[in-house]
């Protein structure tokens, strides 16, 4: 998870508002919420523009300049969450009760070794350089608002062959839970982007993914798309919802065609699938 700032320290560094010149106070920010209060879910809120969002103690993201946000609960959230808008006028603050999750456990076995627990030391740093690239393109916070338009599936006429945030056992070891839907599809079906954002990596070839696409949706709500055979947009293109991205496969870690599909917010592991068909999302 990105390190959060002090409420206070951010809200020093803010201009103060015009109307603090003089007797009068602007008001509080205002807090609307809406979305899926479990573990791995979601809210979309509004606030005063440019407010500071705190999430559990930490500064995470600030509204937009029409006070859109987002804030994400990791598969792994406690049950119960507190989250504060902040400007230099005051304060809202909203204490949401976290649902948990349902989670399976997947067991999965004949994976190459190399693919469960890599030990050759060049695999291991071509493993490491390519975790530092895509940190960065998880670190992405493009101030856009593609999220508001609401989701939609990446590919049609999938079958989910697994759900998100179940406990992994590969080759009979314990591994770390899968953060993702599994949509199982032909090699070369399209993938198409389930909102508005911008591609914050593009890359083929990667040890575990195969063929990676990062979308930014806005507020550092970002989706991926692993085992791609193909890669339609390069880094820094702008998508629209709906537009052709990449073609499925099942390259890296996979034992068979299908689109491993996921969402982060600010290192939060989040079940993509909980936000199809929530939105849109307006004033």
């Amino acid at each position: 998870m990105a390190r959060g700032l002090s409420r206070r320290a951010v809200l020093a560094a803010l201009p103060l508002s015009t109307a603090l010149i003089g007797p009068a106070r602007a008001a509080a920010p205002g807090l609307t919420l809406s979305g899926k209060f479990v573990q791995g879910g979601w809210a979309i809120g509004r606030t005063a523009p440019r407010a500071v969002v705190d999430v559990d103690g930490q500064v995470l993201t600030t509204a937009s300049a029409d006070g859109w946000f987002v804030a994400g609960f990791d598969r792994d959230a406690p049950p119960a969450s507190t989250l504060t808008v902040s400007t230099p006028d005051g304060s809202a603050t909203h204490e949401a009760a976290i649902a948990a999750g349902d989670f399976d456990i997947q067991r999965i076995d004949g994976l190459p070794p190399e693919q469960v627990t890599p030990t050759d030391p060049a695999l291991l740093e071509r493993i490491a350089a390519e975790n530092l690239r895509k940190v960065a393109g998880f670190a992405s916070q493009a101030d856009i608002e593609g999220f508001r338009d609401g989701f939609i599936l990446p590919v049609v006429g999938a079958r989910r062959s697994a759900r998100f945030g179940g406990q992994r056992i590969l080759n009979g070891e314990a591994k770390r839970p899968h953060y993702g839907v599994d949509l199982a599809t032909p090699v070369g079906t399209p993938v198409r982007a389930p909102a508005a954002g911008l591609v914050a990596f593009a890359e083929t070839g990667l040890h575990y993914e195969g063929g990676l696409v990062l979308v930014d949706h806005g507020q550092g709500l970002i989706t991926a798309y692993l085992h791609l055979s193909k890669i339609l947009v390069p880094a820094g293109t702008y998508v629209r919802q709906g537009q052709l991205i990449a073609e499925t496969g099942k390259e890296g870690r996979a034992t068979g065609p299908h689109l491993c599909w996921r969402m982060k917010w600010r290192g939060r592991n989040l079940d993509p699938s909980l936000l199809v068909g929530a939105g849109p999302f307006r004033a």
